[in-house]
């Protein structure tokens, strides 16, 4: 049987421990169902035996205190809510335990921002990670020894997982269900839980803001001019004249200040664009196309799926309000 550890931290999300330690267990009563011993020996471990939660509105009783747990298999870390520095101060006293099981041979998951917990431990330095697309730049600025992929919605290396935001770490849950428990069991949990079982992004829930508080002054006039005329042709050479810069030493400084080289900001600032055009208007794929700049329906395509993951079409289809109020 293999033991889990869910995590119970300080300014935990209810949802991300009781998600996984829901499936878990129904994991455990279909094995049973079927005549075949339980799984999963799922635990809740804590640093002190009750922590509160939604500023005291509940507590969580932990079945165990780490110091009770001499070896795990695996360790689930759960999303935290709030400042994630203070956060991080607050649960500090994982960071060894952590670090002490991996070493023994358990293996680590963190859903969503439970990333930040998880970075702590220096266990992903040089490795990649995900979470939620919306504490991506603040990730990078807190680990910039991290290899964040923004659009994934699992990362498995080294038996270390992450999973992207909200409720996508049931994805990384019936991921890791499926590898201890075969393909039929995640395919029921899927079922039962409703969960697509297929999902490997999240770009098409992605929202591009850009980086900004890299305090970079000149980056900040670039970044502003290109969200400012997005719709017309802006070149690299256009920029460093701008800001009175050799290019490469501004295509260095924006890259470092953004996570983006230029292009790629040019980019994701006009695709950005046609996602709200096909989310609330009315115009084809074609007017959209022309508004943001681009005047080569393939290269259009081939940008937003890259960006998006979806097609525009798709994309359109999956989105627009105009198509749910017909």
């Amino acid at each position: 049987m293999k033991h889990i550890s869910i995590l119970v931290p300080q300014a935990v999300i209810l949802g991300s421990l009781e998600g996984p330690r829901l499936v878990l267990t129904e994991v455990n009563a279909l094995m049973l169902r079927m005549g075949k011993p339980a799984l999963f020996d799922v635990k809740l471990v804590g640093l002190t035996s009750e922590t509160p939660v939604n500023n005291g509105m509940y507590k969580i009783k932990a079945d165990l205190l780490t110091s009770e747990v001499e070896k795990t298999d695996l360790i689930i870390i759960p999303a935290l809510e709030g400042n994630m520095i203070k956060n991080l101060e607050d649960n500090h006293d994982f960071i060894p335990w952590i670090i002490k099981q991996y070493k023994a041979g358990a293996e680590v998951a963190s859903l969503c921002v439970g990333a930040f917990l998880l970075a702590e431990t220096g266990l992903i330095n040089g490795k990649k990670c995900a979470t939620h697309w919306m504490a991506a730049n603040d990730f990078r600025r807190m680990f910039p020894d991290v290899e964040l992929v923004e659009d994934r919605i699992i990362t498995d290396e080294h038996g270390i997982y992450s999973s992207g935001g909200a409720f996508s770490y049931l994805n990384l849950i019936l991921y890791l269900i499926e590898k201890f428990a075969g393909r039929e069991i995640a395919v029921f949990c899927s079922k039962a839980f409703q969960i697509d079982i297929q999902r490997d992004s999240q770009s098409p829930f992605i929202i591009f803001q850009g980086q900004k508080e890299h305090g970079d002054e000149s980056i900040m006039k670039a970044q502003d001019f290109i969200e400012k005329n997005f719709q017309e042709r802006i070149t690299v050479d256009q920029l460093a004249s701008m800001l009175a810069l050799g290019r490469r030493n501004m295509e260095r400084r924006f890259k470092k200040a953004t996570s983006n080289t230029v292009i790629e900001y040019i980019q994701r600032v006009k695709i950005e664009a046609a996602k709200k055009g096909f989310e609330t208007g009315r115009k084809n794929i074609s007017e959209i196309m022309y508004d943001v700049g681009y005047s080569d329906v393939k290269a259009f395509r081939t940008i937003f799926r890259k960006i998006t993951g979806l097609s525009p079409i798709e994309y359109r289809n999956k989105y627009s309000k105009e198509l749910y109020a017909a």
